[in-house]
C-alpha cells in the first residue's frame, strides 16, 4: 500500500524550531516528486514546499523563503524520508501540514497541489506563547 505519513508537529513558542518528517511507505521516492502544504484554519491549503528528488531542486512559498528547508534523508536506511526543517517559527505558521508525493516524476517541483496524488494524514504545528 501506497502511503505518506507526517509526525513531528507539536506545540512550540514563536521563534523557536521544528523538524517535520515526510515517511514513505510501499514505494521509492527516487521516482516521485515530494512536497509539504499546510492548512490552518479557515484558510485555503497552501503550498509550503517542494523538492525534485532527482534534480535536488527546491522551491519555498514566498511566506516561509528563508526560514524552512526541505531536505530528503541521504543515509542508506533512510532515503524514503524528507524532511521540513522549520525555524524562526511565527504565530501564522500554524496549520496542519501535509506531504504530499506527486507521480509526475521525480524532475517535479511544484506547489500545486492538484498535481499530487498521494497525502498523508498531516501533523499539526502550532506556534504560540
Amino acid at each position: 500500500q501506497l502511503q505518506v505519513v507526517e509526525s513531528g508537529g507539536e506545540l512550540v513558542q514563536p521563534g523557536g524550531s521544528l523538524r517535520l518528517s515526510c515517511l514513505a511507505s510501499g514505494f521509492n521516492i527516487d521516482y516521485y516528486g515530494i512536497a509539504w502544504f499546510r492548512q490552518a484554519p479557515g484558510k485555503e491549503r497552501e503550498g509550503v514546499s517542494c523538492l525534485s528528488i532527482s534534480t535536488t531542486r527546491t522551491n519555498y512559498a514566498s511566506s516561509v523563503q528563508g526560514r524552512f528547508t526541505i531536505s530528503r534523508d541521504n543515509a542508506n536506511n533512510a532515503k524514503n524520508t524528507v524532511y521540513l526543517e522549520m525555524n524562526s517559527l511565527k504565530p501564522e505558521d500554524t496549520a496542519v501540514y501535509y506531504c504530499a508525493a506527486t507521480l509526475l516524476g521525480s524532475r517535479v517541483c511544484t506547489l500545486e497541489g492538484d498535481k499530487y496524488d498521494y497525502w498523508g494524514q498531516g501533523t499539526q504545528v502550532t506556534v504560540s506563547s
